[in-house]
């Protein structure tokens, strides 16, 4: 029964569950950030190519078209692929670094201590007790 309580206090801790949220709520934005790129941003810069972006392609060797209509054998550079996702890898990225600045300005600012204020030194106290003494 140990086991099972230490890993629920540590399953349950705030900054866990943070971050389990976190990563949900960011797998969900990166599905809405591709669809924007997908459906949006690719078919934009596929007009410039007059092709579809993502499809973009280096060919190295031509492959053969087999009786079902496929091509096989060819060997490509996706670079149109490639480009979609820095472009996804880029916006996420922008977004985070706004959310992060905009946490990061909520957050109250911390004031600095008051320092505590001095008292007397060692040898001001020894001057105290022999003046005393010498009452």
């Amino acid at each position: 029964m140990g086991f099972l309580k230490e890993f629920k206090d540590f399953a349950m801790k705030g900054n866990l569950v943070d971050i389990a949220v976190g990563f949900v709520m960011g797998a969900a934005f990166n599905k809405v950030v591709a669809s924007f790129t997908g459906g949006i941003v690719s078919p934009l810069i596929g007009l410039l190519f007059n092709a579809d972006f993502k499809d973009l392609k280096y060919t190295i060797t031509q492959g053969t078209v087999n009786d079902a209509g496929e091509t096989v054998g060819e060997v490509a550079v996706m670079y149109g692929e490639f480009l979609t996702n820095v472009i996804d890898f880029l916006i996420v990225a922008f977004v985070m670094f706004m959310v992060v600045k905009g946490v990061n300005k909520m957050k109250k600012k911390e004031e600095p201590a008051p320092e505590a204020p001095k008292g007397p030194t060692t040898e001001e106290l020894l001057a105290e007790i022999r003046d005393a003494l010498k009452k």
